[in-house]
């Protein structure tokens, strides 16, 4: 009896992962059950359908560190979440865990990051009845904003790693954990490159003692992190002690010279502002949202809906839709 593609892959995981891996064919399914696809096994279904969603596009005129920055090679949270997956597929292949699974998760982990990075995120967060957390709005971004606010229905497992990809409790599947660990490890490396690139600072700045740990340079670090990772990970995904303590370390270390610093923050408030007086002026004009939104004002209330159409925005709509609302136009001859 001949059997589909699909089914030769859930075959293929079963025989060849490793016993820690978490096997699509025992997923936890969806909330809404679906016909199988003969050809792609859940978790690839899932990548699919995050990578051809709205949210992901927008990622790519989103803030990584850098607000708006004019040349073309600082990282974007696109070009961020690009380089979490090529990691975390990285560790999870040589673990024999689910590669698709982990690759899904993180593509998915930052959908519902707002406009202007974490600036955007601490004014909605400040504004928000109950706060806002970029994580929570990233699982409700696939759960009920996608999709005409059918959402994606995606699986437990690729929701649970979402949602679990960075503070509080720790995801269900090595999977999703390794996303954790993957996100940090792209992050403090791509933002040295980014600094060093606006001037900010220089590897020679980094402390010798990270440096004779980590390695003197990028590759030489992603390769020290990566197979730390991947040679002391067994049940929980973790580094060696020296190699952790010297990662945070440095991560300490780009918290007083990037993350902290005036020449990469400068303009961080006026984002704040901005992003503020679009909620207030949004909870108090519902009528001016999109018709979708309003929909949500309806049923979850004008400061849920004003949320969720400025923590979809890019950097650019988000100015433009200020520039529209508080500053006069010009009179045309």
């Amino acid at each position: 009896m001949d059997i589909s593609i699909r089914e030769r892959q859930l075959i293929y995981e079963k025989e060849h992962l490793s016993s820690n891996a978490t096997l699509c064919s025992v997923t936890k399914g969806r909330v809404r059950e679906e016909i199988p696809c003969p050809v792609r096994t859940d978790f690839q279904r899932d990548r699919d359908r995050i990578i051809h969603c709205n949210s992901f596009r927008r990622l790519k005129d989103k803030t990584q560190v850098f607000l708006s920055p004019e040349g073309d090679h600082y990282r974007t949270r696109l070009t961020h979440t690009l380089e979490v997956a090529q990691i975390a597929r990285t560790i999870a292949r040589a673990l024999r865990l689910n590669e698709d699974l982990t690759e899904a998760i993180a593509l998915g982990h930052d959908l519902g990051h707002t406009p202007f990075g974490h600036a955007g995120e601490r004014a909605l967060n400040r504004v928000t009845p109950g706060g806002f957390r970029h994580y929570e709005q990233s699982l409700r971004t696939v759960d009920c904003l996608e999709h005409g606010g059918q959402g994606l229905n995606l699986t437990y497992e690729v929701r649970n790693g979402i949602l679990c990809h960075t503070t509080g409790p720790e995801a269900e599947t090595p999977e999703g954990r390794i996303v954790k660990t993957a996100d940090r490890i792209a992050y403090v490396n791509h933002d040295i490159d980014d600094a060093e690139r606006a001037g900010v600072m220089s590897e020679e700045d980094i402390p010798a003692g990270i440096r004779a740990v980590l390695g003197g340079d990028k590759s030489a670090r992603f390769d020290r992190l990566v197979i730390s990772v991947i040679e002391n990970s067994g049940d929980q995904i973790r580094m060696s002690a020296e190699v952790y303590e010297a990662f945070e370390e440095l991560h300490r270390f780009m918290f007083k010279k990037v993350y902290t610093n005036p020449v990469c923050k400068g303009e961080e408030g006026k984002a704040e502002a901005l992003i503020e007086a679009l909620y207030l002026f949004y909870t108090a004009n519902c009528e001016k949202l999109p018709e979708f939104y309003r929909r949500i004002a309806e049923t979850d209330g004008a400061g849920r809906a004003a949320c969720d159409y400025i923590a979809g925005m890019s950097d650019r709509f988000a100015k433009n839709a200020y520039m529209k609302l508080f500053v006069p136009s010009s009179w045309e001859e």
